[in-house]
C-alpha cells in the first residue's frame, strides 16, 4: 500500500489537533470547575442541572417571600404591642376614674389622656408596611382602613387577607382586617350585657352576671323594672321581645342575685323606684367605641347629678368588661401572628436544607472532579506529545537519507 506525503501529513495535522482540542477542554474544565461546558458533553446531566437549577431558583423566591412576609407580620405584631399597651393604660385610668375622691375636673383630665390614647391607637390602626400598603385593610392595601368625625370611626376596607406564596403549597396572610382585630369584639360578658338606664336616679349598679343553663338562653332582651312596694323595693322583669312578663313583684335585696332564663347578675346599692336596668344579646362592638364611650362618660359632670354616681359607676364597670374584651381580642390576634411567624421559620430551616440538596446535586452532575481531572490532563498532554515527536520524526524520513 503506497502512502502518500499529503496523506501522511493530513493524518498527522487531524490527529494533533483532536489531541489539542481534547487537551483544551479538559483545561477548560479546570479552569472553570465545570465538567459540562456544553449540553453536548453530557446531555442527560445537562437537561437534569437545568431543572434542578431552575427549582432551586423557585427556592431562593420563596425564601425571598417568606422575608417580606416576615417583616410585615413582625410590623403587625409591634402595632399590636403599642396597642395592647395603651389598652392596658386606658384600663388603669378607667380604674383610677372610680376614685370616689376625684372630681369632675380631675376626670376630664384623664379624659384628655384617654383621647390622646385614643389617637394613639387609631394611628397603630392605620400603619403601613413602609411601601405604602395599609396592614389592616384587607385586600384594599392602598385604602387607609379607618377614618373617623369624633369618636365616630369607619372602617374603609375589606375583610380579606393579603397572601404571600412562601411555599410551593403554602400560602400566608401577611395582613389582618381590621373589621376582625378591632370591630368584631363581643361587649359584656360575650353571651349578654348588662346596662343601667342613662336616666336612672338611683344608686344602683349591675353586674356583668354570667350564664347558669345554657341551654336556657333565648337571646331576647330583658327589662327589670323598680317600684316601691307595700313592704319595700320590688322588681319586675319583662321580656321585651316578645312582651311578656317573666315575673313582678319581686322582693329586692342589696346584692341579691336576679336570675332568669339560664342567666344571672347582681344589682349593687340601691335603685330608687323607676329605675329600670336591661338585659342584651351581646353584639358586637370597636374598641373606639369603648373608649369613645369610656371618655364621654368621664366628661359628663356626676357630682350634684341625681343617680350620677351610680351612671359613672356601671359606665366604668362596662368599660372595663369591653376593655378586657378587647384586650383578649388583640392577644388572640398576636397569637395568630405568632403561629404564622413560627412557620415561616419552620419554611425558611426547610428552604435552606432544600437549598443545600439542590447544590449539592446540581454540583455533582456539572462540577468537575478536579482529581481526575488532573490525571485526564497530565495523561493528553503526555498524548499530545508523543504524537508530536511521533510526526516530527515520520514527516522527516526521505529516501535521500538512504542513499
Amino acid at each position: 500500500m503506497r502512502v502518500s506525503t499529503n496523506g501522511m501529513f493530513d493524518s498527522g495535522t487531524a490527529t494533533l489537533l483532536q489531541l489539542q482540542e481534547a487537551l483544551v477542554k479538559t483545561q477548560q474544565q479546570l479552569s472553570t470547575g465545570r465538567r459540562i461546558l456544553t449540553p453536548s458533553d453530557d446531555p442527560i446531566a445537562a437537561a437534569q442541572a437545568v431543572n434542578l437549577s431552575q427549582a432551586a431558583s423557585i427556592n431562593t423566591q420563596y425564601s425571598t417571600n417568606r422575608g417580606h412576609a416576615m417583616a410585615s407580620l413582625g410590623l403587625v405584631e409591634t402595632a399590636l404591642v403599642d396597642i395592647s399597651e395603651n389598652l392596658q393604660n386606658i384600663r388603669q385610668i378607667a380604674v383610677q376614674a372610680g376614685n370616689t375622691t376625684l372630681t369632675d375636673s380631675d376626670r376630664k383630665i384623664l379624659a384628655t389622656e384617654l383621647r390622646s390614647r385614643f389617637e394613639a391607637i387609631l394611628g397603630q390602626a392605620n400603619i403601613t408596611d413602609g411601601t405604602g400598603n395599609y396592614l389592616f385593610s384587607g385586600f384594599q392595601g392602598k385604602t387607609q382602613p379607618f377614618t373617623h368625625s369624633g369618636f365616630n370611626v369607619q372602617y374603609q376596607g375589606d375583610q380579606g387577607q393579603r397572601l404571600n406564596q412562601v411555599g410551593s403549597t403554602r400560602q400566608i396572610a401577611v395582613s389582618n382586617s381590621g373589621t376582625d382585630t378591632f370591630e368584631r369584639i363581643k361587649n359584656g360578658n360575650g353571651i349578654f350585657t348588662t346596662a343601667a338606664n342613662p336616666a336612672n336616679t338611683g344608686d344602683g349598679t349591675i353586674t356583668a352576671g354570667s350564664v347558669t343553663n345554657p341551654a336556657n338562653l333565648t337571646g331576647h332582651h330583658y327589662e327589670i323594672t323598680f317600684s316601691a312596694g307595700a313592704g319595700g323595693l320590688t322588681y319586675d322583669v319583662v321580656n321585651t321581645t316578645t312582651g311578656t312578663t317573666l315575673s313582678s313583684g319581686n322582693s329586692f335585696a342589696d346584692n341579691g342575685i336576679i336570675q332568669f332564663d339560664g342567666l344571672q347578675f347582681s344589682i349593687d346599692n340601691t335603685p330608687a323606684p323607676g329605675d329600670t336596668f336591661t338585659v342584651s344579646p351581646s353584639t358586637n362592638q370597636s374598641i373606639f367605641k369603648t373608649i369613645g364611650d369610656l371618655i364621654t362618660a368621664l366628661e359628663t359632670p356626676v357630682r350634684g347629678v341625681p343617680g350620677g354616681d351610680a351612671r359613672l359607676s356601671n359606665s366604668l364597670n362596662s368599660a372595663l368588661q369591653n376593655l378586657d374584651n378587647g384586650l383578649e381580642q388583640i392577644l388572640t390576634t398576636r397569637a395568630s401572628i405568632g403561629s404564622r411567624m413560627q412557620e415561616i421559620e419552620a419554611l425558611n430551616s426547610q428552604g435552606s436544607d432544600l437549598e443545600i440538596q439542590y447544590e449539592k446535586r446540581i454540583s455533582e452532575l456539572r462540577d468537575v472532579d478536579f482529581a481526575e481531572a488532573i490525571s485526564e490532563l497530565n495523561k493528553r498532554q503526555l498524548y499530545l506529545e508523543a504524537a508530536q515527536k511521533s510526526f516530527s520524526t515520520v514527516t522527516r524520513l526521505s529516501l535521500f537519507d538512504f542513499i
